[in-house]
């Protein structure tokens, strides 16, 4: 980590919640603008996998690892198309193990996210950012998504982590905005959906110097963004 980096977070480190959220509304007034707005048990259900798992083996490849996370979002979404729109920068499934392997916190934008990501295989802590703020205090006291203020809530937990976003666009410009005051997680798998700021928020994230797997457009969503986190799971297990 370069100097700058480090006083950086160090300055940013000192700041209290609220002096962040100022921070951020004096930085960049558009984000305020842009945040008003399982794994198979029986043996039917493995079979079931199997079987869908073998059709998507056939249409992407099996290659790669990164071959391993398209197949899975594949079959959590029951569109072969989706292969096709999903992006890996900076090696993302290996950042992603090392953290699962070291137990790295999750945190991610929904609850829907948490109750997908299984819980067998690693030992990684999943929290719900939701539940940093309950009462939605500081979302309402500045005008932003609960998602987008869980994030500035969880601001100090959040290096190394692996951040997940499957819903949310504001959640994303903001995990975005922390990163470029020097929070540094370890990988940003980041699918939120939806016609308005979703695409341009995946952009956002591909242009970071952050590990990260996304998917181009307007698709996305919880499926895909749990689908990802469950095959490195699984992945990490094989290795």
């Amino acid at each position: 980590m370069t100097t700058e980096n480090t006083s950086k977070i160090d300055a940013f480190a000192g700041n209290d919640l609220e002096e962040l959220v100022n921070l951020t509304i004096d930085v960049d007034p558009e984000l305020v603008e842009l945040c008003k707005d399982h794994g198979s048990q029986t043996d039917e259900a493995k079979t079931i996998y199997m079987t869908s798992r073998n059709i998507a083996r056939n249409v992407v490849g099996d290659e790669t690892l990164e071959d391993r996370v398209r197949q899975r979002c594949m079959v959590a979404t029951g569109d072969k198309a989706v292969a096709d729109i999903m992006r890996f920068n900076k090696n993302p499934i290996e950042a992603g193990m090392k953290a699962i392997k070291n137990s790295a916190p999750i945190f991610v934008d929904i609850n829907m996210v948490k109750v997908g990501i299984i819980k067998k295989g690693h030992n990684c802590k999943v929290n719900c950012v939701l539940d940093a703020d309950p009462e939605a205090q500081l979302a309402h006291k500045y005008g932003i998504t609960r998602t987008s203020a869980g994030f500035l809530a969880c601001r100090d937990k959040l290096d190394g982590a692996i951040i997940v976003i499957g819903n949310a666009p504001s959640a994303a410009f903001t995990v975005c905005r922390l990163i470029e005051h020097g929070i540094r997680p370890a990988l940003i798998v980041g699918t939120p959906v939806g016609f308005v700021n979703a695409s341009e928020s995946k952009e956002v994230i591909r242009e970071l110097d952050i590990p990260s797997i996304t998917c181009v457009g307007t698709r996305g969503g919880t499926p895909i963004a749990v689908a990802c986190v469950n095959e490195m799971i699984a992945i990490a297990g094989d290795d």
